[in-house]
């Protein structure tokens, strides 16, 4: 599973689709809108994106994570458009035989979402607005 949607995020589904009984771990990471960002309230973000290219990005994290810890149970999930403060904006879960390597894998999936793909935030706040860099 990697898609982009305008839709909330099904956390419960990102999960389900990593499930599998060869797997004794599931790690799984939800980045939500926060109220506060680099000392300004912010009242809320609208996320953009480069469709094609993020899923080809996205699709290429997955392909790393298979290769470094031999699992293909990923699931990459990343909100598009007008998100409040509270809601999830990017649902990543990793499912492995053992919790370390979940762990890892998670890590690094969001660590190179943040990096590589080309999404960006606009940040709403009672001053105005700034978009603010790829994966930020």
């Amino acid at each position: 599973m990697v898609e982009l949607t305008y839709r909330e995020i099904d956390i419960a589904a990102v999960e389900r689709a990593v499930q599998s009984p060869a797997c004794g771990g599931i790690v799984t990471f939800v980045g939500r809108v926060r109220e506060q960002s680099r000392g300004r309230s912010v009242q809320y973000l609208e996320y953009e994106a480069y469709p094609e290219m993020a899923v080809a990005k996205m699709q290429e994290i997955v392909a790393a994570i298979r290769e470094r810890w031999d699992t293909d149970r990923v699931a990459i999930v990343h909100r598009l458009g007008r998100l409040e403060i509270g809601e999830a904006s990017v649902a990543i879960a990793v499912a492995a035989p053992h919790r370390r390597e979940a762990f890892e894998a998670c890590r690094y999936a969001i660590d190179r979402l943040k990096e590589e793909v080309p999404i960006w935030k606009k940040e709403v706040t009672p001053d105005g607005e700034e978009w603010i860099g790829q994966g930020s």
